[in-house]
Order: structure tokens, then sequence, then C-alpha cells
């Protein structure tokens, strides 16, 4: 197929997206891919344009930061397209040399490293005393809530536990071989009052099999629908209001039990195992390790 019949023909474009989304595992991955390559070929068919290849793929990136767009934004639409010449020259649908010039091209860099948005001890404490335990909804928040701040997980992954998922491992309770970003495994230690939060949910609902987390209506009527990710990330807002801290995220739960790891005297290490992260690096950025706010170096200046 010629390179300009790739972004401007609209049965190659259907064809093309649908290679892509199939090759990726996680579905936060596809959505975000989906909304990129929409992004893209609506910007290619606006006005006209060349062939696909690495001087259109400069073009649009050009065109997104005149956007004041965030490098990180930038970066995931550039990813798209890299995957997209990936999956075009692997199905035939376009030369090497032109997908090698896609996808050699770099990301944008970010100055900085993100500080991103985390609680402090005494604040995660009030976040999980937030639930009202004699309720069934209650019930079931704080174990979400808990699983969050204490294990790190990520929404997706408390919406996908299963009963008989939480198990015994070298006498202590753990997620055993949890499948998380990118199909990686890792077993996840589960406290003790994490595992009785949840506990405490599973015997109130009655749910002895099928998905752990549920709405109180389905629980209610046996029914085996999942919550969703997005029902978690209101579960989160919901409780961080009563505390009064705003626009908090369920990865930025993530982020915090991260840090009060590494506050408590947790290694890097172990903390990159809990977490799930393919490189130390991910971790420190998580921690901030290179900046210590707290105890910052120019405290004591004057």
């Amino acid at each position: 197929m010629h390179p300009a019949a790739l972004v401007s023909a609209p049965d190659a474009v259907v064809r093309l997206k649908r290679l892509v989304l199939d090759s990726l595992r996680s579905e936060h991955s596809r959505r975000a891919y989906l909304h990129a390559l929409d992004d893209f070929f609506g910007w290619v068919q606006s006005e006209p344009r060349g062939p696909f290849g690495r001087a259109l793929v400069q073009e649009y990136r050009a065109y997104l930061e005149q956007l004041n767009l965030a490098p990180s934004t930038i970066n995931v639409r550039l990813s798209a397209l890299r995957k997209l010449a990936s999956e075009s020259v692997e199905n035939g649908y376009l030369d090497g040399a032109t997908a090698q010039a896609v996808m050699s091209l770099k990301s944008v860099r970010q100055a900085g490293i993100r500080a991103g948005n985390w609680l402090t001890r005494e604040q995660a404490q009030s976040l999980l005393a937030q639930p009202d335990a004699a309720t069934l909804r209650g019930k079931r928040d704080r174990a979400i809530l808990a699983l969050l701040v204490c294990c790190g997980l990520r929404r997706t992954e408390v919406a996908g536990l299963r009963a008989g998922d939480i198990v015994q491992r070298e006498g202590r309770w753990v997620i055993a071989d949890l499948a998380g970003k990118g199909g990686r495994l890792r077993t996840v230690p589960v406290p003790a009052a994490v595992k009785a939060a949840v506990d405490s949910w599973t015997a109130a609902a009655g749910i002895r099999s099928g998905p752990i987390f549920r709405s109180t209506r389905s629980a209610d009527a046996g029914r085996e629908a999942p919550l969703t990710g997005k029902t978690i990330w209101h579960v989160v807002a919901k409780y961080a209001a009563q505390i009064g801290v705003r626009d908090l995220a369920p990865h930025d739960l993530r982020r915090t039990c991260a840090k009060l790891c590494r506050a408590s005297g947790g290694e890097l290490e172990q903390i990159q195992f809990l977490l799930g992260h393919a490189s130390i690096q991910t971790t420190e950025r998580y921690l901030g390790s290179r900046q210590n706010l707290v105890q910052a170096v120019n405290d004591n200046l004057l």
C-alpha cells in the first residue's frame, strides 16, 4: 500500500487502527492509543498532507507542541504513531525503511521531575477512616481504599480482583501472580488489616466467588458484575473530598503507598517489586528520591 493511502483511505485507516488496538493488552493503553490515532487522522484529513512517514509525524509533533500540550501527552501520541508504523510494516502495508524512520523518532523531553500528588501518613489514615463501616457500601469502599493505599494496586487491578485471589504464601496473605501493566506478574503482600477489611466486605455481601468488588445492589441480588475503574475513581474522589483533598486520583494513592513505604524504611528494590515497575527509575520518579521536599537542602541557609 502506498504510504499516502495509509492516512487518506478510510478503509485503510479503520484496518490500521484495529491492528494497533488488537496488539495491546492493556485496556487503558487501548483507550489512550485510540484517542491518539483519532486525533492524528483527524488532523491529517483536515487539509491536504503528505504521505505517512517521518516528515508527516514530525509536522504533527510540531502541531502538538504549538498547542502547548504536556510533554507526556505528546509522547503518548507519538508512541501510538510508532506502534502504527510497526504494525503497518509487520502486516505489509508499509516498507521497512519508512517504518523505521518513524519508529526512531525521539520523544519530547520533559524538563525536571514531576512531583505528582500524594497523601501524608495522617491524611492516608484519615481517608481510610471516612467510609462508614456500619454500612455495606462503607465496608466495600474501605476495602477498596485499603488496597489502593496499602498495597499500591492500580484501580483496574482492584476492579479485576476475584474471590480466592488473596492466598497464603510463606505464612502471610498475598495476591499471587497479579498480572499488571504490560502483562508483568508480581506478588503483592496484603497486610492483615487490609485482608480483614476485604473479608468484612465479602462476608457482609455474601461474596464467595466471582469479582470481589461489585455494586452493593449487584451484591444484594447475587449478580457478579464487577465495578469499573471509573467507579473506583469516583470512590476515591468522594472520600478525598471529605478530608479536604481535591483532584485526588486512584493512582495518587499508589504513589502514596510508595512514599509511605519509603518513609517507613522500605528498600527501593522491594518497593519496585511491590508496585511491579519494570525499572528502578520508575520507582524513583514515584518517590521523588532525587529531591527531599520535607528536609529540603535550602531550609537552613539563613
